[in-house]
């Protein structure tokens, strides 16, 4: 069986994939906003371990397509330690399309772009990189360990290597003061990176973070729906992309919009502006209904 160890997270896009906690935790850890591994220490998993649950799956979850490799930073494990754990999972599953993963600034800039290319052409052929934001003093505030141009920079390493990139931008994290700030940046960053996907999520403090305790202190301030709607609607609005499908669809959002850009972009910013609007807040999803 797999014995998977403390909280596992994925994307939404990855709801029916097997998920392979190649690593445990998180390699850098930092961030004032994520709570989702400050329960364990980061550690790559030995491959025997990963070899027996890849075998036990392919006999009892028969036709799986595809694979993602949790935790939060598998990228940064050993180029050969991922192409045989990629490699195990095609060999083991008949009909696997892809095996993805998140991935860290910190990561990309240590893989190279051969090392990135290596592993697509094994199979590992999608990482999510969060963005956050493309501001350098929310990104500071956020301590991702990057600036903007160095985000652009990694990026588009794995771009260049032929890996499709899903990145995801956090609304509502610059807060009042930035929020405008935040979306233009934020749109010239993910524009520059052009990625395969790109979606939003609503920043919510989460108990046990910095984040948490700074808004606890009156220090970050919550956007309600309208703000963050007009928030999202400038960065909709500036982005410059080139066939990058859009999604506001994680539980997080009060307004789960899809498109693909520059295609959709006239409507969702349509749409946008008719929410704005109406001033309605029936228009939103219900507390109860969002998550983290």
């Amino acid at each position: 069986m797999i014995q998977y160890q403390g909280r596992v997270y994925r994307p939404p896009s990855e709801a029916d994939s097997l998920i392979l906690q190649a690593t445990l935790g998180c390699s850098y850890n930092d961030c004032t906003f994520c709570g989702m591994y400050r329960d364990k220490p980061f550690k790559v998993r030995k491959i025997a371990e990963l070899k027996q649950e890849i075998e036990w799956a392919a006999s009892a979850m028969g036709d799986v397509r595809k694979v993602f490799l949790a935790d939060g930073d598998a990228l940064i494990a050993k180029t050969s330690y991922l192409k045989e754990v990629t490699e195990l999972c095609y060999a083991a599953f008949p009909n696997l399309r892809r095996v993805s993963c998140y991935a860290s600034p910190q990561a990309l800039d240590k893989r190279t772009v051969e090392e990135m290319a290596l592993l697509r052409e094994a199979g590992l052929t999608q990482y999510y990189l969060g963005v956050e934001s493309g501001h350098d003093e929310v990104l500071l505030n956020l301590k991702k360990g990057i600036d903007a141009e160095n985000m652009i920079r990694v990026a588009k390493k794995a771009t260049e290597a032929g890996v499709k990139l899903s990145c995801m931008i956090l609304l509502g994290v610059g807060g009042r003061r930035l929020t405008t700030e935040h979306a233009l940046e934020s749109a010239r960053v993910i524009s520059a990176i052009n990625p395969r996907f790109v979606s939003t999520l609503v920043v919510t403090p989460v108990e046990g973070t910095p984040l948490y305790d700074q808004a606890q202190a009156g220090a970050f301030e919550d956007m309600d729906p309208a703000e963050l709607s007009l928030e999202l609607r400038t960065f909709v609005a500036a982005l410059d992309l080139d066939g990058t499908i859009f999604r506001s669809n994680h539980a997080s959002n009060y307004l789960p919009l899809a498109g693909t850009l520059p295609r959709d972009q006239p409507r969702l910013v349509a749409e946008l502006d008719q929410v704005i609007a109406s001033e309605n807040p029936r228009s939103y999803r219900p507390e109860w209904a969002r998550g983290l």
